[in-house]
């Protein structure tokens, strides 16, 4: 009895204890990439290599495992997997780690929890969603959008003291010198504002991803194959974008170090393990269950970035975070309640199977990018993978 309690125990906190390993992954995966940055590596290099790895890693699971179940390959297909790749992938990938390299990796972390509010207003944009601004839900929505991009502002314009919760650091980053430490911290405004016009622009461009990709996941279900060839189309964006902005030898080669610790982790652990693990938790919890892990990557982040990469952490970092974090949760909130309603107002009319599912994931986030593919968002039904 007591050995079966104790397995129900585990069962039940499998999914959770998946998602803080999750982001944890995710949190890593910055570090990794700030370190890459600093070595001088290109950026462009950098996601043409992710998309290769994850090629590698995905296409044999999609090969073996769903070549019977695959739906015929169409030109329609191959079209929205070719802006799949550029807005869910190159795009958002390439401006997401330019953001990095000017700035931190706690102010680009922070800047990416804007994933639900850019999403929102992309949908409302696009008439995908109804404002509903004389309803609850509505009226959180819109205020969790409003005080997400408070926070953004503020974290872009408000530096403030430094804040210094370690006695020592092991700065990682000076064992680089090819790169520029203090180029990478962001202590010139511009350079600040900068950065946070590309961590947000990634933002946008991963917006513009789920929905896209909320289109495709209904002709085409087989979630594996459907990454594996989104990364493909990013990987053939991706080195044209390189090839023509950087022709350099040396950024090309890969040894054992740094670089290629960093590719190899974003492309089979980030866009592979993680984004398979995500999308099993998504499937027993939902989306929104899913999302509200994404903070703590950003938790992680500054544990990790202030002692091993000599970060400082400011007052205006903090705050800035706070009221980001504040804007994601009354985004979510007011998303879980509109479902709740759309729900129980089907089911007064014995409609069995509410079709919410697509707005579902139009509340998703994080930084790293191939991460719901393929799911009907979910009835699966995000994130996080950035």
């Amino acid at each position: 009895m007591g050995g079966k309690s104790f397995r129900d125990v585990v069962e039940r906190s499998k999914p959770a204890a998946l998602m803080v390993l999750v982001q944890v992954g995710y949190a890593v995966l910055n570090i990794l990439y700030k370190l890459a940055l600093n070595d001088g590596m290109d950026v462009r290099v950098l996601v043409f290599y992710r998309h290769i790895f994850a090629v590698a890693f995905i296409g044999p699971l999609a090969f073996f495992l769903e070549r019977k179940s695959r739906p015929k390959l169409t030109w329609m297909i191959l079209l929205q997997s070719f802006l799949c790749g550029l807005f869910g992938g190159t795009l958002t990938q390439s401006l997401y780690v330019a953001s990095l390299k000017l700035t931190s990796a706690t102010f680009a972390n922070a800047l990416s929890n804007l994933m639900p509010a850019s999403t929102f207003i992309l949908a409302v944009t696009f008439r995908l969603e109804i404002l509903g601004i004389r309803t609850a839900s509505g009226q959180a929505k819109v205020l969790g959008t409003l005080v997400g991009l408070g926070g953004a502002t503020f974290l872009t314009l408000y530096k403030g003291p430094d804040i210094n919760p370690w006695s020592t650091k092991k700065d990682l980053l000076k064992f680089h010198p090819k790169g520029d430490h203090h180029q990478a911290m962001p202590h010139e405004p511009a350079k600040r504002i900068m950065g946070a016009v590309l961590a947000i622009a990634s933002t946008f461009s991963y917006s513009l991803w789920l929905i896209i990709q909320a289109k495709i996941s209904r002709t085409y279900t087989c979630h594996y194959s459907s990454s594996a060839l989104m990364s493909l189309m990013g990987a053939i964006q991706a080195i044209f974008i390189a090839l023509c902005t950087n022709r350099e030898m040396n950024q090309w080669r890969l040894g054992f170090n740094v670089r290629l610790l960093t590719i190899a982790y974003s492309g089979i652990v980030a866009s592979g393990l993680i984004v398979t693990v995500t999308m099993w938790c998504i499937e027993k919890k939902g989306p929104l269950y899913a999302s509200v892990f994404n903070p703590l990557q950003l938790v992680v982040v500054v544990l990790l970035s202030s002692p091993l990469l000599g970060e400082r952490l400011h007052l205006g970092s903090v705050l800035g975070a706070v009221l980001i974090i504040t804007g994601l949760y009354l985004v979510l909130w007011g998303k879980k309640k509109e479902a709740t309603v759309v729900a129980e107002t089907l089911g007064a009319k014995n409609i069995s199977e509410p079709n919410n599912k697509e707005e579902e994931t139009l509340t998703l986030g994080p930084q790293n990018v191939c991460m719901l593919n393929g799911r009907e968002e979910e009835t699966k039904t995000n994130a996080s993978m950035p």
